[in-house]
Formats: structure tokens, C-alpha cells, sequence
């Protein structure tokens, strides 16, 4: 009971009022438009663990990983669905051992008074080689996805290239990844939008979306001003 009770203080401890009101909105209005919708249940609970995941990430919570292992294999049955192979694979294959990679080293990095993670950022450099990188990797996997006849295969591609080298600066705490999940989430809520409108997709996954693209441009700002 001590235990429980003392990881229930590190997760607690440091939210500003802002931040509250953030994700007490954020769950509202997902849930609230998802029931009006009649979305499928393990919609709606993969849309709300999602953005409970990425706003506890930008907060820099350890719990953040134990709702994206949630979220990653309910998102994945939703993406099944629509055809979206390239966010099928990237959510069992590579985001679920991820999160437990990320659970790890996060844990090496906390700040003890604030109970966040020890936030950094990559030199110039660095900066030009990742977006390179993903540039290239993005173009490749694209023509893969185009020839096992996936929906949108290069949107696919890039939604899911972008995605794998922003977690990977997550997992190691770069302010960065901000700028790829802002790219990453107005591609996918492209995507999904194209999917409700063609029936293969719900209103909770275009909402949750929604709701990681503008988390991601609040949190870029906060990463920036933290890593400064």
C-alpha cells in the first residue's frame, strides 16, 4: 500500500492548473462526442487511453508508457480494420516493446524534485541527419505499402517512418520528437478522416488525432522553453 502509494505522489506531484484543465478537457470532449457517435467501445478506449498517453508523456510521467502499451494494442485492431497496415505493424511491432525500452531508461532520468524526465535536445547537426533520415525512410517504406495494395500507402509511410524516429527520441528525451509527432498527427488525422468518410473508421480515433496534434504543438512549445 506504501508503494502504490508513493508512485500515486511522484505522478501527482508538479501539474500546473493549465495542465489539469488540459486533460480533463481532452478526456471530455473524446468521450463525450465518441458516445454521441456510438463509436465501438475498444474505439473509444483506445482514443482515451491514447491521449492520456501522450499528455502524460509531454508532462514527462513514467505512466505515460503503461497507457501507450494499452493504447498501442487497442489502436492497432482499430487501424486492422481500415486497412492501415503500416499502423497495424507499427503498433505491435515496434511501439509495444518500445514502451517498455522507453519505461526504462525514462526511469534512469527523473528529476527527483519534479518527478519529470530530464528533458534534452539534439545540435544541428544531429537535427539534419534525423530529418534525412526519415525523409529517406518514408519514401521507401511507401513504395512497400503501394505494392501489398494499402489504403493512402504513402500518407501509410509517413505516418508510420515519422512515428518510429519520434519515439526513438523520446525514448532518449529529445525536445525534437515534438516537431515530428506535429507532422505525424495532421498526416494520421488526414488519414482517419478519409476512413470515417469511406466508413472503415470511427470519430474517437479522428478525435484522439485530433487531440495528439494539438498536445503535440503544446507540448514542442513546453520542451522548448524546458530544454532552454
Amino acid at each position: 500500500m506504501n508503494k502504490l502509494k508513493e508512485v500515486l505522489r511522484k505522478e501527482f506531484i508538479g501539474w500546473k492548473k493549465w495542465e489539469i484543465l488540459w486533460i480533463a478537457i481532452a478526456t471530455a470532449v473524446v468521450l463525450g462526442v465518441s458516445i454521441y457517435w456510438k463509436d465501438t467501445a475498444i474505439g473509444i478506449f483506445a482514443a482515451l487511453t491514447g491521449i492520456w498517453c501522450v499528455i502524460l508523456t509531454g508532462k514527462g510521467k513514467l505512466s505515460s508508457f503503461w497507457f501507450g502499451t494499452i493504447n498501442t494494442v487497442l489502436y492497432a485492431i482499430v487501424a486492422w480494420k481500415a486497412r492501415y497496415w503500416g499502423e497495424v505493424m507499427l503498433n505491435l511491432i515496434y511501439y509495444v516493446p518500445m514502451n517498455f525500452v522507453g519505461m526504462y531508461m525514462w526511469s534512469k532520468n527523473i528529476n527527483e524534485e519534479t518527478e519529470e524526465v530530464i528533458k534534452k535536445r539534439l545540435s544541428f547537426k544531429g537535427s539534419i541527419i534525423a530529418y534525412f533520415c526519415v525523409a529517406a525512410g518514408t519514401v521507401g517504406y511507401g513504395f512497400i505499402l503501394r505494392l501489398i495494395d494499402g489504403t493512402l500507402p504513402f500518407i501509410d509511410a509517413m505516418s508510420t517512418v515519422f512515428s518510429i524516429f519520434a519515439q526513438i527520441l523520446c525514448v532518449k528525451r529529445y525536445m525534437e520528437q515534438w516537431v515530428l509527432w506535429v507532422i505525424v498527427d495532421v498526416v494520421t488525422v488526414i488519414m482517419w478522416v478519409y476512413a470515417f468518410i469511406n466508413g472503415t473508421g470511427d470519430m474517437a480515433t479522428v478525435l484522439m488525432w485530433s487531440v495528439y496534434l494539438v498536445n503535440a504543438i503544446i507540448m514542442l512549445v513546453k520542451w522548448n522553453k524546458d530544454t532552454k
